[in-house]
């Protein structure tokens, strides 16, 4: 086991499972890899059991009723990580997690739905790690990161982008998008960036001065 888990922290890259609404597995079971961690949060593990999913840690502070023996027996290499500090999200505490065990990169699921309050929790907390990891969420209609000072992707055309600010953000440019941003401010409640769209095939850049600006793939 020592020897598989060193070879998963040496991909650097995690897949956390949160308690929010469930996504399709396939979506899930895409992102999944043999040297990606999977990290389930706390009372989802019990979902995660009815799947074929075969999580290495469970993190959470185990406040309702959690068997560690069942799962246990189900996963014999589980490592269950107790984490009770009540100032933190479970999200944050997993975070914290693969900070210390070096991970860079996380792909989370089942972030959104369920409890709005829960959900924009979750978005609003990429903010406070965005120097330490690079955080996407994912579920079955959307992907959602917060983006650097200067993006650049390939897209294809009609792709919906939605530039979502936390707060104000400053200095807005973009190119091959539809509604095009010269040198622009968004605020949050005011002016939104929400259902744009690539033009063409090709790279989309997205730039920005100041703030934190979230980028929405989004489908119906």
């Amino acid at each position: 086991m020592a020897e598989v888990q060193n070879s998963i922290l040496r991909g650097r890259l995690a897949i956390v499972i949160a308690n929010g609404a469930t996504c399709s597995i396939n979506l899930l079971n895409s992102f999944i890899s043999e040297d990606a961690l999977l990290v389930v949060l706390d009372v989802a593990l019990k979902r995660v059991a009815e799947t074929a999913l075969f999580p290495h840690v469970v993190l959470g502070d185990f406040d309702a009723g959690f068997d560690a023996g069942f799962y246990l027996e189900k996963y014999p290499h589980l490592e269950i990580v107790a984490a009770p500090d009540q100032n933190k999200t479970d999200l944050e505490k997993a975070f914290d997690y693969l900070i210390e065990k070096e991970i860079k990169t996380v792909y989370v699921f089942w972030a959104t739905g369920k409890r709005s309050d829960h959900a924009l929790a979750n978005l609003s907390c990429i903010v406070k790690y965005r120097n330490t990891l690079s955080i996407t969420l994912i579920d079955d209609h959307s992907k959602i990161q917060l983006l650097d000072k200067k993006y650049s992707f390939w897209y294809a055309a009609n792709t919906y982008l939605s530039l979502m600010p936390l707060g104000k953000v400053t200095g807005i440019s973009t190119k091959n998008l539809l509604y095009p941003l010269n040198n622009e401010e968004l605020t949050s409640g005011y002016r939104m960036g929400n259902s744009n769209s690539v033009v063409a095939d090709g790279i989309v850049t997205i730039e920005h001065q100041s703030g934190d600006l979230l980028l929405m793939e989004c489908s119906d």
